[in-house]
């Protein structure tokens, strides 16, 4: 996961119920109540169907504080969270 100022990006995968839809609008509306953030509207979900969608969306994830110009390089990113019992993840070069 990578927290951006409005906006989280995650690889995550939901169980069928209650499902992506119900569990993102919950868990904003939740952390609307209880914390000063201003969300982005609605959501945007990928399915990631091989592993290059995925390292793609990785590299995408890890690039866009870079893109919008909050820090130089991708690994200067300090809100970025992973398990401890994964490596840590890597752009394609």
């Amino acid at each position: 996961m990578l927290l951006m100022p409005d906006h989280l990006h995650a690889i995550i995968s939901f169980p069928r119920e209650p499902g992506i839809k119900a569990t993102i609008t919950n868990w904003k509306h939740y952390l609307a109540t209880h914390q000063p953030i201003q969300w982005q509207r609605d959501f945007f979900d990928h399915r990631l169907r091989t592993e290059h969608e995925e390292r793609e969306k990785i590299d995408y994830i890890l690039r866009n504080p870079v893109r919008k110009n909050l820090c130089v390089r991708p690994e200067d990113w300090p809100w970025i969270y992973r398990p401890a019992d994964r490596p840590p993840p890597q752009l394609n070069v």
